[in-house]
């Protein structure tokens, strides 16, 4: 199911190239959204967890360094029966975790600071088996695919209507004001609905996942409560290409608004939780 998906993503991802660039650019410009396309989609797929990655500022640590935290992934690869990914803090102030790569062979697991000061043991282990979810259900691929192209999308968007807007519309090939505008409105909702249709489901599925791997639902009930508070009071404001991986945390650490929080790449914390303390073990 989910290489379906990832055909689809993709088969999608391009056809909105073509069209954004068909819009702004006549014939020629959907051709070059279609080669635009193409390389974006090669790229994707081999170096999306690289490119999300660095987005920010991750870097690999070894078990010297993070030996609680190597200790705690080792044990629940070795329980989900996968390879043990490759381990990275990222650079940011806020307590989060995601998952990313092509597949168990190839995935890393990324955690911030904060998390392993605010975590009991428990609630880390839950948090991270949250993530080994990800890995297992293979649910990484997709999730990265989609991030790179959403925030490939929006600068290339972002780019051509500052540009387009600038130089004026002086023929049928170079677009016209009417279609930018569609462009800059249609884009990023189509974006944040296929993030949405990826996100909501995968993300029931690896709470489930965790609560079933530690047979201790409550323990990542009690973490998301934390992180859910945390990014509350202190959420983060976003690039535009940060914004379009707001999907792979186990929370979204980004400052809310209230035309996106209508298209929320997350179900409902409260339900999450809820959920999870109806878990029987």
């Amino acid at each position: 199911m989910n290489d379906l998906k990832t055909f689809l993503l993709l088969a999608l991802l391009t056809a909105l190239f073509m069209l954004v660039g068909s819009l702004l650019g006549g014939k020629n410009g959907m051709w070059v959204g279609l080669v635009i396309a193409a390389i974006s989609n090669f790229g994707a797929y081999f170096f999306s967890d690289r490119l999300v990655l660095r987005q920010f500022n991750a870097k690999e640590v070894s078990e010297t360094q993070q030996p609680r935290l190597f200790s705690v992934v080792h044990r629940l690869t070795s329980q989900a029966g996968i390879p043990m990914p490759k381990v990275y803090m990222i650079d940011m102030p806020t307590p989060n975790a995601f998952a990313t790569g092509r597949d168990p062979s190839h995935a890393a697991i990324a955690v911030s600071p904060s998390i392993m000061q605010m975590m009991s043991e428990e609630e880390l282990t839950g948090v991270l088996a949250h993530e080994i979810g990800h890995i297992k259900n293979r649910d990484i691929l997709i999730s990265s695919l989609a991030a790179t192209m959403a925030g490939a999308l929006s600068y290339i968007i972002h780019f051509i209507s500052f540009t387009s807007l600038r130089r004026g519309s002086n023929s049928n090939e170079r677009g016209n004001p009417f279609s930018l505008l569609l462009v800059m409105i249609i884009t990023p909702i189509v974006a944040t609905l296929l993030h949405m249709a990826i996100s909501r489901q995968r993300e029931y599925a690896a709470d489930e996942y965790s609560a079933k791997l530690t047979r201790n639902p409550k323990s990542l009930a009690r973490a998301l409560s934390i992180l859910g508070g945390f990014v509350q009071k202190y959420p983060i404001a976003s690039s535009i290409g940060q914004e379009s991986s707001a999907h792979l945390f186990i929370i979204n650490p980004f400052e809310a608004s209230f035309i996106r929080s209508l298209f929320s790449t997350h179900p409902p914390l409260a339900e999450r939780i809820a959920r999870l303390n109806e878990i029987k073990i």
